[in-house]
């Protein structure tokens, strides 16, 4: 029998998980799959990661601001992050609408409470700076209990099920609740939305994808390190 490897890193695994989890599905790769595809020990994997949750914490830790960047780039708007912030839920839900492998990773990061803890900090991090022009007497406080309903909603736009509405009535739903809880004006919303739904977010969903697995593969452990300090000091 071949020796197991003993050097893996935990970029190694990050690598390798965050292609199983977004070509497999997160549910249908487990740990002894992941151990397999790395050829290590239970004990090695949970040395680095504790169980799978804590991979999948990690990943959208990652996703979240590499989703965002990517959204700011497409829509070039300036100071203003609104139309990036439509165009992240847009493509996220296009993503899940055709791909149930996609739809597996995001609903499972949002039905596990150490990564929709994940999601709500980076996202009530995101709506200060954002919607703060529309509720400037707004707390800390008021911001993360905003972001709990949200993330509902956000979970709601993903999650379908044969009977859901067509994405384009969810999404501009979801966007004109989401923007009406901070207060953007009516005619704003609508013009935000209506520049969305006339980008082609489909091919922008699997681009993200596609993208962010090249981003992670090509992060070296330095790279990875000083993203994971940054993590630490924002909290």
């Amino acid at each position: 029998m071949a020796a197991r490897r003993i050097n893996t890193t935990k970029l190694d695994i990050i690598r390798v998980g965050t292609r199983m989890f977004l070509e497999r599905g997160y549910a249908n790769t487990n740990t002894r799959a992941l151990c397999e595809a790395l050829d290590i020990s239970p004990g090695n994997l949970t040395f680095h990661f504790p169980t799978k949750e804590h991979l999948l914490a990690v990943l959208v830790d990652m996703l979240c601001d590499f989703q965002m960047q990517m959204m700011e780039r497409l829509v070039d708007e300036g100071k203003s992050s609104l139309l990036a912030f439509c165009l992240e839920l847009m493509t996220m839900a296009a993503a899940c609408d055709e791909n149930e492998v996609i739809k597996d990773f995001y609903i499972s990061s949002y039905t596990h409470p150490m990564t929709l803890e994940i999601i709500r900090k980076n996202d009530t991090g995101r709506a200060k700076a954002i919607f703060g022009e529309y509720c400037p007497d707004w707390s800390d406080e008021r911001f993360l209990e905003a972001e709990t309903l949200i993330s509902g909603i956000e979970y709601g736009t993903l999650m379908t099920t044969e009977s859901s509405a067509h994405l384009e009535f969810r999404i501009a739903g979801a966007l004109n609740g989401i923007m009406l809880i901070f207060g953007v004006p009516e005619e704003t919303r609508r013009i935000k939305i209506n520049k969305v739904l006339a980008m082609d977010y489909r091919a922008i969903g699997r681009q993200v994808i596609e993208e962010f697995i090249k981003f992670v593969e090509e992060t070296n452990e330095q790279a990875l390190e000083e993203l994971i300090e940054r993590k630490k000091n924002k909290k």
